[in-house]
């Protein structure tokens, strides 16, 4: 039993890395979108020992069993391939118990993809509301607003 569960880590974790390194044609279905105007913002929060150990080092990001990350990549639709646009964002994360901590993006660049990652402590079990900020000149300006449960793996 123990080996199927760790077989299944190991799969997950290289689905989660394809998802985190997919170029401009799109996300798997577990990541979420929110559509403004010419713009689709995708989105996702996930535990970061989800990534594999390599990729954190690379990208400075510290794997724990209490630290998320907030994942964020903007698309402009209409232009041709959808190519990933740069953004100013920041943001704030807050739990049910209203403790707020902002939010530190980091941005990646992978060929034309463009990522922006924080990284977020929690507890098990822990439901986290994210509000961002995102704007691109003056062709975007909006919040996004979502909510993600946590859990100590």
């Amino acid at each position: 039993m123990f080996q199927s569960l760790r077989l299944s880590r190991s799969v997950l974790q290289i689905l989660l890395l394809c998802l985190i390194t997919v170029t401009n044609i799109g996300f798997a279905n577990a990541e979420q979108k929110h559509q403004v105007g010419n713009f689709d913002i995708h989105y996702m929060a996930l535990n970061s020992t989800f990534i594999t150990p390599e990729i954190a080092k690379k990208y400075g990001i510290v794997r724990s069993s209490y630290k998320g990350l907030v994942n964020i990549t903007v698309l402009n639709t209409n232009l041709e391939g959808h190519p990933a646009v740069p953004v100013e964002i920041s943001g704030i994360a807050n739990n049910l118990l209203d403790a707020r901590i902002n939010l530190d993006f980091k941005e990646i660049r992978e060929g034309k993809s463009i990522y922006y990652i924080a990284e977020i402590p929690y507890r098990d079990d822990q439901d986290v509301n994210f509000t961002i900020a995102i704007k691109n000149g003056n062709q975007l300006n909006t919040s996004l607003k979502f909510k993600h449960k946590f859990y100590v793996d």
